[in-house]
C-alpha cells in the first residue's frame, strides 16, 4: 500500500437554458419522436484499443445490439478521438484520464472492448479453445468504471469457442441497456463532501499532521481471474475518515476490474485505521490510497 498526497501524483491532478414550444401541429410530432428515443437519448461508444479480429467482430455485434437501446456513435469518429488521446494503458485509466478520454469522444458514457481466442490445456481436458471478452462500460460525466464483464466459453475448435462468444452478446447488451441508463441518471445528484487531503511533506502545513494509519496492515488480494488472465495494474482508492478513523466514503480513482478494484475497496474498509491528527487533534480527512497488482511467477 503506498499513501500519498493528490497534490504530488502527475496521474491524479486536482483538475440557463430555455425550449420555446412551436405552435404547429408538426412539433407536437417532433417532440414525441424525441421523448421515446433509446435509452432516453443516451449516447455511447464502443472501442477496442488493441486492434485484433476477435476484438473488432465482438465490438461490431455489441454496437449493433446496443443500437436498439442507445444511440451509439460510428465506430471510425469513436476511434478517431480514441487515438487522439492514445493513453498508454486503456483499461487500467484513472479516473482524470478516463473523464478526458470520454470529453474528447462525447456522449454520456464508452465502452472498452477487448476479445481474444487462445489454446488453454488442464488436467482434465489436453487442449481446448477459450474465447473470451472483457468489456468495461466507463462513465464520461466521472471517468468511473461502472459496469465491468468477463464473457468467457470454452470449445474443442477456435471457430466453435468463438461462435459461443458471439452468441452471448445480446444478453451482454441486454444486461448493459437494465443498468447503465440509471448509473449515469445517479451520477447527476452526486454531492461529493469536502474534505482536507493529506499535505505536501515540505509544505508548512505539513508541520504537526500526521496521516490516518492502519493498526494492522493488510493487502488485497490478487484475484484468481486476474491471476488467470496475468494481469498488471494500478489500484488508486480515494477513501474519507471522520476524526475518529471511521472510513466514511471510498471511490475508486485507478480502476482495473477483474476483481481487483472490489478487493481494494473490501481490504481498505476491514482495516482498523488512527486518525489523522494536526496539532494533537484529530482530523476528518481524504487520502489516496495506492495498489499494485501483478501475476507472481
Amino acid at each position: 500500500m503506498i499513501l500519498f498526497s493528490k497534490k504530488n501524483k502527475s496521474e491524479i491532478r486536482n483538475p440557463k437554458s430555455a425550449i420555446e414550444m412551436i405552435r404547429h401541429p408538426i412539433s407536437h410530432i417532433v417532440l414525441l419522436f424525441l421523448f421515446f428515443l433509446p435509452a432516453a437519448g443516451q449516447r455511447i461508444a464502443v472501442l477496442t484499443p488493441e486492434k485484433n479480429d476477435a476484438s473488432g467482430r465482438f465490438a461490431e455485434k455489441l454496437a449493433a445490439s446496443l443500437a436498439a437501446k442507445f444511440r451509439v456513435l460510428d465506430a471510425a469518429l469513436g476511434e478517431a478521438a480514441f487515438a487522439a488521446v492514445a493513453p498508454e494503458t486503456p483499461f487500467n485509466l484513472t479516473t482524470e484520464e478516463a473523464r478526458s478520454l470520454g470529453a474528447a469522444i462525447g456522449g454520456d458514457g464508452f465502452l472498452l472492448v477487448r476479445a481474444a481466442i487462445q489454446p488453454r490445456n488442464s488436467f482434465e481436458k489436453k487442449e481446448y479453445f477459450e474465447a473470451y471478452a472483457v468489456v468495461c462500460a466507463v462513465s464520461t460525466r466521472t471517468g468511473r468504471l461502472v459496469f465491468w464483464k468477463l464473457a468467457s466459453f470454452n470449445a474443442d475448435r477456435r471457430d466453435a469457442a468463438e461462435k459461443l462468444l458471439l452468441e452471448a452478446v445480446p444478453a451482454l447488451a441486454g444486461e448493459l441497456a437494465e443498468k447503465l441508463p440509471a448509473v449515469f441518471k445517479r451520477e447527476t445528484v452526486e454531492n461529493k463532501p469536502v474534505l482536507d487531503e493529506i499535505p505536501d511533506p515540505d509544505s508548512p502545513a505539513a508541520k504537526n499532521f500526521r496521516t490516518p494509519l492502519p493498526y494492522r496492515r493488510i493487502s488485497p488480494p490478487y484475484t484468481a481471474t486476474a491471476n488467470l488472465y496475468r494481469v498488471a495494474a494500478t489500484v488508486d482508492i480515494e477513501v474519507d475518515f471522520d476524526e475518529t478513523g471511521r472510513v466514511t466514503r471510498t471511490e475508486i480513482v485507478r480502476w482495473a476490474g477483474f476483481g481487483l478494484d472490489e478487493a481494494v475497496e473490501e481490504t481498505v474498509r476491514r482495516m482498523n485505521w488512527r486518525p489523522a491528527v494536526r496539532d494533537g487533534r484529530p482530523l476528518p480527512v481524504r487520502v489516496l490510497l495506492r495498489y499494485n497488482f501483478k501475476k507472481l511467477e
